[in-house]
């Protein structure tokens, strides 16, 4: 059992930076590759980015592309999302998400990940 707890929402206005963390616990966290996604209201969970086992690899949406760089650090069991531009449409509840299988093919449709955070409310005032 994996679980997964997102930090570091808030409000702030638009143009303004957040940095989401999202801190899993177990010990097989290095062998997971880990993704956030955001729900804003009245829409479906959509994909913001996601990171490979070792960080090496990352994958973004093009609505969030040269805005928001995930990163992850293994030793601390952590995983993270640097929100910088920030846009009244970034306006969501995001989620960080695990999929233990870790096959890195890029941002995986979210029935494939196993294990969810309850999620962060992200709030921009324009």
């Amino acid at each position: 059992q994996v679980q997964l707890v997102e930090s570091g929402g808030g409000l702030v206005q638009a143009g303004g930076s957040l940095r989401l963390s999202c801190a899993a616990s177990g010990r097989s966290f290095s062998s997971y590759v880990m993704a956030w996604f955001r729900q804003g209201p009245g829409k479906v969970r959509e994909r913001v980015a996601a990171i490979s086992r070792s960080g090496r690899s990352t994958a973004y949406a093009d609505s969030v592309k040269g805005r928001f760089t995930i990163s992850r650090d293994n030793a601390k069991n952590s995983v993270y999302l640097q929100m910088n531009g920030l846009k009244p449409e970034d306006t969501a509840v995001y989620y960080c998400a695990a999929d233990v299988n870790g096959l890195w093919v890029g941002i995986r449709p979210a029935h494939d990940y196993e294990y969810w955070g309850q999620g962060t409310q992200v709030t921009v005032s324009s």
